[in-house]
């Protein structure tokens, strides 16, 4: 089962790694706590919308970005778990969408 907090943490984790930021600098950004943070990143913790805004304004990124990086994410791995062929094609939008084969 995919889990879209653990996705949305590792979208997170990874935009603020590829900024050169440390959790400290991000939390001090985002005047959220440090730990809070890191468990979002990991995916322990589900993040309310408004967390999440402020997030995405100490990483310089639209929240629609995030959103689309980790649903992209979610659907690449429903569609490696899915029981019968899956074929994923690209809207003109970029976002992947999955159907049946």
């Amino acid at each position: 089962m995919v889990l879209f907090r653990r996705t949305l943490g590792e979208v997170l984790r990874a935009a603020r790694m590829e900024r050169g930021l440390t959790l400290r600098e991000v939390s001090a950004q985002a005047r959220v706590s440090l730990g809070y943070i890191s468990e979002i990143e990991r995916g322990q913790k589900e993040a309310s919308s408004e967390l999440l805004a402020s997030l995405c304004g100490a990483l310089g990124m639209p929240l629609s970005l995030v959103l689309r990086e980790a649903s992209d994410s979610v659907a690449r791995e429903e569609a490696l778990a899915a029981p019968t062929p899956i074929a994923a094609a690209r809207t003109t939008s970029g976002a992947v969408v999955a159907s049946a084969a």
